[in-house]
């Protein structure tokens, strides 16, 4: 089968520290820098889920997301581990450390317009360390939701004017295959 575009020379449009702006063919999207990838952490247990809500540029608001990091993104860190860096994403943003750090595979945000991926890592055994919030400057609010009440947590913080990352459609599954 013959794919348009598949063979045309990938060329860089514009780059920067963190991102790289492409075009193959008639395509264009978007890569990170460096071979950079992410770690999402589903941190969830007895009934509860860890969401953090952070200011995010690119929409203008808040957004409530699962905690989530670059991996290998600082100088030092080349050949960082996935589940390392999901350990640490989730403590600096959460304070909460996790006891146990599970791969639950490679997943794609968005195919049509982005090349990254992201590890999805379920987090239990949580143990409250410290406060959380990020490093300086992210000034994230960490959430600690029952999931009995997420759909209603999820359209309150969409009243207030939150964005909700894709990634929750994770935890409503269910309720919205269903309609219960």
């Amino acid at each position: 089968m013959s794919y348009p575009d598949a063979d045309q020379p990938e060329e860089i449009i514009w780059q920067g520290n963190f991102v790289v702006s492409k075009r193959r063919g008639r395509w264009e999207y978007v890569s990170r820098a460096r071979d950079i990838r992410a770690a999402v952490i589903l941190a969830i247990e007895d009934g509860y889920v860890l969401l953090v809500q952070q200011y995010r540029v690119p929409l203008g608001r808040d957004c409530i997301e699962l905690p989530a990091g670059l991996i290998g993104d600082h100088e030092g860190e080349d050949g960082e581990d996935d589940l390392g860096a999901a350990g640490r994403e989730l403590e600096e943003e959460t304070g909460y450390r996790a006891g146990k750090l599970e791969d639950l595979g490679n997943f794609y945000s968005s195919p049509g317009m982005l090349s990254e991926s992201f590890t999805l890592v379920r987090a239990t055994k949580l143990e409250k360390v410290g406060d959380g919030g990020g490093v300086e400057g992210e000034n994230i609010t960490v959430h600690r939701v029952a999931l009995a009440n997420l759909s209603s947590f999820l359209v309150a913080k969409r009243n207030e004017g939150c964005g909700i990352d894709v990634r929750l459609l994770l935890l409503l599954g269910n309720e919205i295959l269903t309609g219960v």
